[in-house]
């Protein structure tokens, strides 16, 4: 059974999102030609290391973090796009992960010790190369430099989490603890959306494609904006919430899936910070900017959030029946996060005694969540074509 939005939150959100100059959104400017981001190639060592990124059009780059402060260096290449990609380091670089923002793509690049970015580059092409070619060189911070702040019994500077190189799915297994959900006959809804999820994250584990992250794994209560922030801290690419629906209609049945609606969009300012990309991004500090990024933002969420259950309903059918008008737009709770594709999946009426029955019949089960797997390992993999070569 659904959760309706309500309570009032102040959460952090942490995903480290690329800043978007003016030119980007401002009427007045021409948008550049969309740059398609080819490949990312590394070379080096330890003393410097290089980091080339193929396109297939001219781009301007934007440093977001140099890599001085937190080992973390965020490069937005304005006007260009990626289909996603991902790979691990060679000499100062640990590891780098490529998507897309609405200001073009973000590359983060997390380095394996004291360093910053040394320069950058635009290369045209030449010399038989037949694309263009961003060059990024990144060298260690100054060493005299590094004994100095230590002298000076600096506060150790405060590292970000690794980069995920898996996919980082969360699942939130609805309602729970003194929340039972709906009742069935012979089920309560919170101990069948906990099993589902149980399943699931065994089921997408197995693969070893993706990192899973559960908002609860016993019968506990968890406030729904803590599993929006649980799926933000992690950084998720994809958040799936289970539910069993309930009607007063005992003949309604069939799966359906939630994305948020537009009218529900204001609601999600409660999950943003001063500090977020779209707060910052006004090289003027004109709040119009930042309000227009924060709805590039929630409006490619919302695309990404709508691909994703299209390709989810089309993996279920066959597997378990579906109601009529299988997709629809609410305003729930845990699907405001504004930087986190998210949908709701009703898995059936626990209302209606067929379905109850499949719920609770785990080879049935089985043969649900093989599709909502089926539906992440073609969501990845059309999002995800690009690969380090």
């Amino acid at each position: 059974m659904r959760q309706v939005f309500g309570g009032k939150a102040r959460v952090l959100a942490v995903a480290a999102i690329a800043v978007l100059g003016l030119a980007a959104v401002a009427a007045s400017h021409a948008a550049p030609i969309a740059a398609d981001l080819l490949r990312v190639r590394l070379g080096g060592d330890a003393v410097q290391t290089r980091i080339v990124v193929d396109l297939d059009h001219a781009t301007t780059g934007k440093v977001i973090a140099d890599g001085a402060d937190d080992r973390r260096v965020v490069l937005l290449l304005q006007g260009a796009s990626t289909e996603g990609a991902q790979g691990a380091g060679v000499g100062l670089v640990k590891a780098w992960v490529a998507d897309q923002t609405s200001g073009g793509a973000r590359l983060r690049i997390d380095l394996s010790a004291d360093g910053r970015i040394k320069r950058r580059f635009l290369l045209p092409p030449a010399d038989g190369v037949d694309h263009y070619r961003y060059v990024i060189d990144v060298a260690p911070l100054d060493a005299s430099a590094v004994r100095l702040t230590k002298a000076a019994n600096a506060p150790p500077v405060k590292l970000r989490a690794p980069l995920p190189l898996k996919k980082v799915v969360v699942i939130d297994a609805g309602h729970g603890g003194n929340d039972p959900g709906a009742r069935g006959a012979l089920a309560i809804e919170k101990d069948l959306n906990l099993i589902a999820a149980q399943a699931l994250k065994a089921r997408l584990e197995r693969s070893g494609r993706y990192k899973v992250v559960m908002t609860r794994e016993a019968d506990v209560y968890v406030p729904l904006e803590d599993r929006v922030r649980i799926a933000q801290r992690a950084d998720a690419d994809l958040f799936i919430s289970l539910h069993s629906d309930s009607a007063a209609e005992a003949n309604l049945s069939g799966a359906s899936v939630y994305t948020l609606s537009d009218k529900a969009f204001a609601r999600a300012s409660r999950f943003v910070k001063p500090d977020d990309w779209f707060m910052r991004a006004s090289l003027t500090s004109d709040p119009g900017v930042s309000d227009i990024l924060f709805d590039l933002t929630q409006r490619a969420t919302k695309n990404r959030s709508a691909t994703f259950a299209e390709t989810l309903m089309a993996k279920l059918d066959g597997r378990t029946p579906l109601l009529r008008r299988s997709h629809r737009s609410a305003g729930f709770m845990v699907l405001l996060a504004p930087d986190v594709p998210a949908v709701l999946l009703e898995m059936g009426f626990i209302s209606n005694a067929e379905d109850e029955q499949r719920l609770r019949d785990p080879e049935q089960r089985d043969r649900l969540i093989d599709g909502v797997a089926a539906a992440i390992d073609e969501h990845f993999a059309q999002t995800g074509k690009l690969a380090a070569r």
